[in-house]
């Protein structure tokens, strides 16, 4: 990402843009029960939601964001509520995740397909991918307005094709936890044997 990128994120979270947001993903929150415990990874992890659900899940959590404003509130919440997180500002843009390292990778909301493509060499045997990004619909929804930052319907199925065992995916309009409708993919994937 440039510089431009960074400075309206950090003024994005600067103004509050997300502060009404705190709430973690529903998906993360009905598939946390079937995740494999460990070290996880939460990339364009912004004021920290799902890093700090993690954390309190029992999770050894790092967490990413390109926004230094953003990954500062995620700090001082996590200070606040006693959690230890590992935040790390980062492009995410050249990301790659050491090999092996994670027994859980998310990404909720956030396309870079280039990104995408390496995460699955971060995880452990058995480890998990889980993710949530904004759908390509003709529908009026809430979300980014431009194609860039939707992914087409099955996109993550043929992304992951072969490297990663898909345990759930869905495609769906539905209403988030502010009321408004957004349209969504989302997936969980295993690196190997799922452990079942």
């Amino acid at each position: 990402m440039s510089e431009a990128d960074r400075e309206k994120w950090d003024q994005r979270y600067a103004e509050g843009s997300y502060r009404s947001r705190s709430y973690p993903s529903p998906f993360l929150v009905e598939r946390l029960a079937e995740l494999p415990r460990g070290r996880a990874l939460d990339l364009a992890c912004g004021a920290g939601r799902n890093a700090l659900c993690l954390a309190e899940a029992g999770y050894e959590v790092e967490a990413v964001d390109i926004s230094g404003v953003a990954i500062e509130c995620a700090r001082m919440t996590s200070r606040d509520r006693g959690l230890a997180v590992d935040w790390r500002v980062a492009d995410l843009d050249g990301f790659e995740p050491p090999p092996g390292r994670y027994n859980l990778i998310t990404v909720i909301r956030y396309t870079n397909r280039a990104m995408m493509e390496r995460l699955p060499d971060g995880l452990t045997e058995g480890g998990m991918l889980l993710v949530e990004h904004h759908l390509l619909t003709s529908v009026p929804v809430a979300g980014p307005t431009s194609r860039t930052f939707r992914l087409a319907p099955n996109e993550l199925i043929d992304l992951y094709h072969g490297r990663l065992r898909v345990l759930f995916h869905d495609e769906r309009i539905a209403p988030d936890p502010d009321g408004e409708h957004v349209a969504l993919t989302r997936f969980l994937g295993c690196r190997g044997s799922p452990g079942f």
